[in-house]
């Protein structure tokens, strides 16, 4: 004999708000809602999060202490669970939660909320919460908003360690701080990845030490790689990156020995890009130099000069800065040409290129 399939007070409940919209519903066949589905990501340093969740609408309703009650759990969307998941362990308000996939669940209330992450992740809506399933709880104020007709998540004030996740609907926004400790993460990881094949080129290895410099984290786990890197291959860039770390470090003379070693390697264009950082530095002797060892080294190169032009226009000598310049224009490859006219124009109107 078939069994009548009578419907739960739970499924009851559920078709009620699902079908507050006059739309058709079904749970056995893919029918379009009036939530509509959304995913929202964002990545802070090398940490993914993201946001599953259906979007309701106002629809000229009543929301906070109507559809939704002020006091009770609240599955802070519509349908299924309303998900979110880091890929990393993070913070939030200050307290810690590992990486994962957790339901999202809130406690509204007029002047205070709970935003509650439990692992439970998979269930339908809030009817069957659980507190036991808990991983953090933490308590938030509300703001007021612009309207919005349809639930959203937003990321607010995104920096390089933390970001604040946002609900809006109606005019009710609710705010939650989320923090990551980058550098320790990337840390981690950069330690796992120079276990695959990345260590067996010079890249991998000098791109973690130039992240670690231009961090200010670990420099002695920076130099560490710069010599992993010149050990897989020697380049003028890992001896350059090498020599930069050593002068963060303090050790001016074992920066310099380095320095010089990397600038034995370098093709015309690393050298100029080397003098001209210097130029840009304020430290224009030692960028002259490198413009005039260029030019010994590679006279028949077009970069050199750009550089030996660059020397003139800033000792205000503009005839032969313009020279050096046609002659760059003259060897330069097709899409450099125009740029170089442009800086043989200004030349030939006295105007320093290097300002």
């Amino acid at each position: 004999m078939f069994k009548l399939l009578v419907p739960t007070l739970l499924v009851i409940e559920a078709l009620l708000m699902l079908g507050s919209h006059g739309q058709a519903q079904s749970f056995v066949l893919d029918l379009p809602r009036p939530s509509q589905h959304a995913v929202v990501t964002q990545r802070v340093g090398i940490t993914d999060v993201t946001i599953n969740y259906h979007r309701p609408v106002v629809n000229k309703r009543k929301i906070w202490g109507g559809v939704v009650p002020y006091g009770q759990v609240w599955r802070a969307g519509a349908n299924e669970n309303t998900t979110i998941q880091f890929t990393d362990p993070v913070t939030i308000e200050g307290k810690p939660l590992p990486k994962g996939s957790y339901g999202l669940h809130m406690i509204p209330g007029e002047n205070e909320w709970t935003v509650i992450f439990s692992r439970n992740s998979t269930s339908w809506g809030s009817f069957t919460y659980d507190q036991a399933e808990d991983a953090l709880r933490v308590t938030v104020k509300p703001q007021t908003a612009e309207f919005h007709e349809a639930l959203t998540y937003d990321f607010d004030d995104v920096t390089p360690d933390s970001f604040v996740v946002t609900l809006r609907w109606e005019k009710v926004a609710v705010p939650f701080k989320v923090g990551v400790n980058t550098h320790e993460i990337v840390a981690q990881n950069l330690h796992q990845q120079l276990r695959g094949l990345s260590q067996y080129s010079w890249e991998g290895w000098d791109d973690a030490a130039n992240y670690l410099l231009q961090e200010k984290i670990d420099l002695e786990e920076a130099l560490k790689y710069s010599d992993k890197s010149i050990q897989n291959e020697e380049r003028y860039d890992n001896f350059m990156t090498k020599s930069r770390v050593l002068d963060a470090l303090g050790r001016k003379d074992q920066a310099t020995t380095a320095r010089n070693k990397a600038l034995t390697m370098a093709n015309a264009i690393q050298l100029h890009s080397y003098g001209r950082q210097l130029q840009i530095d304020g430290k224009p002797a030692d960028a002259f130099a490198i413009y005039r060892d260029n030019a010994k080294k590679n006279p028949d190169q077009w970069i050199v000069h750009v550089g030996l032009s660059r020397m003139y226009s800033a000792q205000g000598d503009f005839a032969n800065a313009a020279k050096e310049m046609n002659v760059a224009v003259a060897g330069a490859p097709d899409g450099q040409k125009q740029p170089l006219q442009a800086f043989a124009k200004r030349l030939e109107a006295k105007e320093d290129i290097n300002k």
